[in-house]
């Protein structure tokens, strides 16, 4: 048994390699994917994994100053509160309050015309008045016309405000100190989930005093805010109607 469905195995893969390949038909159903994070290049995928502490580099404490509680570059009292090491945890304020505008109208048209005639050519043109037919003209042996038109218009109006938080962690530390944080946030509510999500790269430079950060501080930034359960299932276009309006050609 076991070698006949070895046999088969190679049959079944090539079967299922086109539908593995066609990442159109994936995002059609599933809708859009966020890329992953790049610093110009890609760095690390959505889906982060935490990296051992001893990848991570660790800043050496510093010991506090002759009869004084007070460490040198401390915020806080005692010890900085902010984040900089693999497995802190950061806040992020996400605060997007952003319109956009605009409308654009073109219209543009072109007339052409031509007009050639062969009045003398080598003593020959009697002799082609004979073969064409009995109305050739040979100073208007040819003429043509033509004009084209076209008229296009659009308009973008859109609006989006969300003022959240979240916490992020610390998954990787760059070489020069900036580290990349990714967090996730789900809420269920009677059978439909709200998942919050942002990933990015940020500067210990801008991490305030209470350890936290805003969202326009964060350099590749990935932000998803969605859901899922009934209702965001009755409000999405279902996938067979989802791949007909994309590769119909009409």
């Amino acid at each position: 048994m076991r070698i006949r469905l070895a046999r088969f195995a190679p049959v079944v893969a090539l079967a299922l390699m086109p539908l593995a390949a066609c990442s159109t038909v994936k995002e059609a159903v599933r809708g859009p994917e966020l890329t992953p994070i790049g610093y110009p290049s890609v760095l690390v995928a959505q889906d982060q994994s935490v990296m051992p502490l001893a990848s991570a580099r660790i800043p050496a404490p510093q010991p506090a100053s002759a009869n004084s509680l007070w460490r040198s570059g401390a915020r806080a009292f005692f010890i900085d509160q902010r984040a900089n090491r693999v497995g802190d945890i950061l806040t992020v304020l996400i605060e997007i309050d952003d319109s956009a505008k605009t409308q654009n109208a073109t219209n543009s048209s072109r007339t052409s015309g031509m007009k050639a005639g062969i009045p003398h050519l080598l003593g020959l043109e009697s002799s082609l008045g004979k073969i064409l037919p009995g109305g050739y003209d040979p100073a208007n042996a040819l003429e043509t016309s033509g004009s084209t038109s076209n008229a296009g218009s659009g308009s973008v109006n859109r609006q989006e405000k969300i003022n959240l938080t979240i916490a992020a962690v610390v998954t990787q530390v760059l070489p020069n100190g900036n580290m990349v944080i990714q967090g996730t946030q789900e809420v269920r509510t009677n059978g439909e989930v709200r998942q919050l999500t942002v990933a990015g790269i940020v500067r210990p430079e801008d991490i305030s005093s209470s350890n936290t950060i805003k969202h326009t501080q964060i350099a590749e930034a990935r932000i998803s805010y969605g859901g899922r359960g009934d209702i965001s299932r009755v409000q999405k276009t279902p996938a067979g109607q989802a791949l007909v309006e994309k590769f119909t050609p009409f």
